[in-house]
C-alpha cells in the first residue's frame, strides 16, 4: 500500500498508510522503569537527546510515560518544598494515565489524535503489547507524501 492513497473502485474508500511504517520500534527505545530513580532517567533523556518514552514494568508491560514535563516537576516541588531535586522514582513522576494508538492506525488518524492533544508521542501496541512508539515529526514525514490526488 502506498500513503498516496488507495482508492477501491467499488466503494470508492480511500485508505492510508499505517503509523506502523513511520514509527520507532520498540527495541530502538529508551525505555525507562518505574522503579529506576528520577535523576538516572532525567540523566539518560539529556545524554540521549529525547524528549520521553515509554515505562515499562519488569514484565515489559506499558505502565506510563516519562517526559520533560513530567521532569520539571521535580524543580517545581524542590523548590516549593525546600527540598534537594532529583529525588524520588521516575513512578513519582512518570504520567500513568497514558493514549496509545493501535498498529493499524493511519498516519491521517494519527495525525488527528496529535492535533487534539498536548502530547508529542504515541505508544503503539498491538494485541495490549508495546511495539513502538510515533512522534509529531514522524508523522510530518508521512504528511510530505501526500499528493494532491490524494484527496
Amino acid at each position: 500500500m502506498n500513503f498516496r492513497g488507495v482508492q477501491e473502485e467499488s466503494s470508492n474508500v480511500i485508505t492510508y498508510e499505517p503509523i506502523s511504517n513511520y514509527m520507532a520500534r520498540e527495541s530502538d527505545l529508551i525505555t525507562f522503569s518505574p522503579d529506576q530513580e528520577i535523576a538516572d532517567a532525567i540523566k539518560i533523556m539529556l545524554d540521549k537527546r529525547i524528549s520521553g518514552g515509554p515505562v515499562l514494568n519488569e514484565r515489559r508491560e506499558l505502565v506510563g510515560m516519562l517526559s520533560e514535563k513530567d521532569c520539571l516537576k521535580i524543580l517545581f516541588q524542590s523548590s516549593y518544598h525546600n527540598i534537594p531535586s532529583g529525588k524520588g522514582l521516575v513512578s513519582d513522576y512518570m504520567s500513568e494515565n497514558v493514549k496509545t494508538l493501535d498498529i493499524d492506525t493511519s498516519v491521517v488518524d494519527a495525525a488527528n489524535e496529535f492535533l487534539s492533544t498536548y502530547v508529542r508521542r504515541f505508544p503503539v501496541l498491538h494485541n495490549g503489547i508495546l511495539k513502538g512508539q510515533v512522534s509529531r515529526r514522524d508523522i510530518m514525514k508521512a504528511a510530505l507524501k501526500i499528493k494532491a490526488t490524494t484527496w
